[in-house]
């Protein structure tokens, strides 16, 4: 079975326009042009567009996909795996946030209670469900599988109000880190109170403190490139800022 891009845009629920840009990033290419010059699909393009979109939908980038699709060790069966691993979870995310408003339903109706921190086990739970799938294996490689159980069980007790206060620290952490950041020193005032602010933040979710080991995760926001974008996103070099403040603030350095 052959297809035009148009055929195959009907048949995706995507634009033409859409398959031209994978056409011209590489991602997908037409099996081959046909002598009108149209662009022509077969069955293992559309078998790669179906690859392609199951992972948009699990949102990771387009460079992201093209370096996995086009890796010679993919392995088309064990993705599909993986995705319906992935879906499940997502399903089971969502089947609990569903569960969790039914309750708050019939409570509202007056016909059950519904205690505060039943309110927000459903997001808790997809927080660490998140962090699971995004850094989880790292996590565990470093800190021990124990470790990071016990973090997700402190995190699923917290109470609202515990709750509130480590997401306003969040945004502590961030906003002084970016005032500390144009200052330029990692030893200054400012730094060292981001560096502080930011063990305040951890110790919602260890059961532990320890200097190496905050020292340890500060050096793992440069190694691993995902947690530096996220410090990087609005001002490219926080991250390196961040762990040499935090490092000085651990006497590590």
């Amino acid at each position: 079975m052959e297809y035009t891009i148009q055929k195959l845009g009907q048949l995706a629920g995507i634009s033409t326009r859409t398959l031209r840009y994978y056409d011209e990033i590489g991602i997908l290419k037409p099996a081959r042009i046909n002598s009108s010059g149209y662009r022509i699909y077969g069955q293992f393009e559309v078998d790669q567009l179906q690859q392609i979109l199951f992972y948009r939908e699990l949102g990771l980038q387009l460079d992201q996909i093209k370096q996995i699709i086009t890796s010679p060790s993919f392995d088309s069966v064990h993705a599909l795996k993986l995705h319906r691993e992935q879906l499940r979870d997502k399903r089971r995310q969502l089947d609990l946030l569903i569960a969790n408003v039914n309750k708050t339903i019939a409570s509202t109706e007056g016909r059950g209670t519904m205690s505060n921190q039943e309110k927000f086990e459903g997001f808790k739970q997809k927080m660490i469900d998140d962090n699971e799938k995004k850094y989880g294996k790292e996590i565990r490689e470093k800190y021990g599988n124990e470790s990071v159980d016990q973090s997700n069980t402190k995190l699923k007790n917290m109470t609202q109000e515990q709750h509130e206060r480590v997401t306003r620290l969040a945004e502590e952490v961030k906003d002084t880190l970016a005032q500390a950041f144009k200052q330029g020193d990692p030893a200054g005032e400012l730094a060292q109170k981001a560096a502080d602010l930011h063990k305040q933040w951890l110790t919602f979710y260890w059961n532990e403190y320890s200097k190496e080991a905050h020292a340890g995760l500060a050096q793992m926001y440069v190694d691993d490139e995902r947690f530096k974008a996220y410090y990087d996103a609005e001002q490219p070099g926080s991250a390196e800022f961040l762990r040499d403040a935090i490092l000085i603030y651990t006497q590590m350095i």
